[in-house]
């Protein structure tokens, strides 16, 4: 089982992230965080690495429905979709399963806000 779901696009990196972050708001996510992995990279180390954001995207109900079932769930929010130049005018989106990694909790009561996470993410994907 894969702990990401993907989708690789024929589109420009900045327009993906644009219609990513329109795409997440439609599903109610908001982005908590704004990672520009390359940026950090070559500030930090001083070296190239292809265009690399990671957004952290909450969608509050959820989180809250998870963090009053399970106090410690988190250590695994929130949702990461990354947004990575490919190559050659191609951009991949992928986003943490959120079932595979809930799995890990051991937390029954876990597993329809899991599901309903999935579901918009990957109608996120589709919407792209």
């Amino acid at each position: 089982m894969s702990y990401y779901l993907a989708r690789m696009l024929d589109t420009p990196f900045d327009a993906t992230v644009d219609r990513v972050l329109e795409c997440l708001q439609t599903e109610g996510f908001g982005v908590l965080s704004d990672i520009d992995v390359s940026a950090t990279l070559h500030k930090k180390l001083g070296v190239d690495f292809p265009r690399y954001r990671i957004l952290g995207a909450c969608n509050p109900p959820l989180a809250y429905q998870a963090l009053t079932t399970e106090n410690k769930i988190g250590t695994l929010l929130p949702c990461n979709v990354i947004v990575r130049d490919a190559g050659e005018g191609r951009t991949e989106v992928a986003a943490v399963d959120p079932v595979t990694s809930l799995a890990r909790v051991g937390e029954p009561a876990l597993e329809p806000v899991a599901e309903d996470v999935r579901s918009r993410l990957e109608r996120v994907l589709r919407a792209l």
